[in-house]
């Protein structure tokens, strides 16, 4: 059974790894992972989480307090943007919720998960996309999963902690897939997602453009995707 129905905090008792961000979470049995709820909106846009950090500074110089920007917030870029050591929403989460809060939604933190990372590091990061979805979930917040795999120990965890039939997004901007010799042992794992989730809505951040993930239209899966700057750099 997951340890949070056995674990009480002591009197003195921090909160070092978010735990509150869990308090009302569901765990998947087995990998322990929390299990985050993905809304059904399809999201009529998307925005990156830097250049919504960037607005929400310019509307905040303008005293504009209460604006909305109908777009998910996605973290498709590189780590040291939402992830450094001023910058990162796991150690300042309420700085990334005053941002959060002015946007339609999220779709859930890539903390990567990349091959010659140690499978501890692998499984922290994972468990942080759900927890941080989570946290959303008990704010009323829409969020969307983001899936990212690895190599295969991860399968074991990677797709945990997601409900079946949902919607998911995933980044193929950063994964590796452009080069020949990854794109086996992503078509495999993007295989093993389709298997284990069952997912009924694919939102893929950059270019879609591949046999493996076209074929899952006469699936019934409907796929969107979403041109990252990488792609619209290249198409000028």
């Amino acid at each position: 059974m997951p340890n949070n129905n056995f674990l009480q905090p002591h009197k003195n008792y921090k909160d070092m790894w978010n735990a509150f961000m869990v308090n009302n979470a569901s765990f998947d049995v087995g990998s322990d992972m929390p299990i985050c709820i993905s809304t059904n909106i399809v999201p009529e846009s998307y925005i990156t989480y830097d250049e919504a950090l960037s607005i929400y500074k310019k509307e905040m110089l303008k005293k504009n307090l209460n604006f909305h920007i109908n777009s998910f917030i996605v973290f498709y870029i590189d780590d040291q943007k939402f992830d450094g050591k001023r910058t990162s929403i796991w150690t300042y989460p309420n700085r990334a919720l005053k941002v959060i809060r002015h946007f339609a939604g999220i779709i859930t933190p890539d903390f990567s998960t990349y091959a010659d990372f140690p499978d501890a590091i692998k499984r922290y990061n994972t468990y942080r996309m759900r927890a941080f979805g989570c946290w959303m979930n008990s704010l009323n917040i829409p969020v969307i999963n983001n899936v990212r795999w690895g190599t295969y120990e991860t399968w074991s965890y990677c797709f945990s902690g997601i409900p079946k039939g949902s919607t998911v997004a995933i980044g193929s901007v950063a994964s590796g897939i452009k080069r020949l010799n990854n794109r086996p042992l992503f078509e495999e794992g993007f295989k093993k997602m389709i298997l284990i989730i069952k997912p009924k809505r694919i939102i893929i951040y950059g270019s879609a453009n591949y046999p493996f993930i076209q074929d899952l239209r006469k699936q019934g899966i409907e796929i969107i995707s979403i041109p990252s700057k990488t792609n619209l750099a290249y198409r000028r």
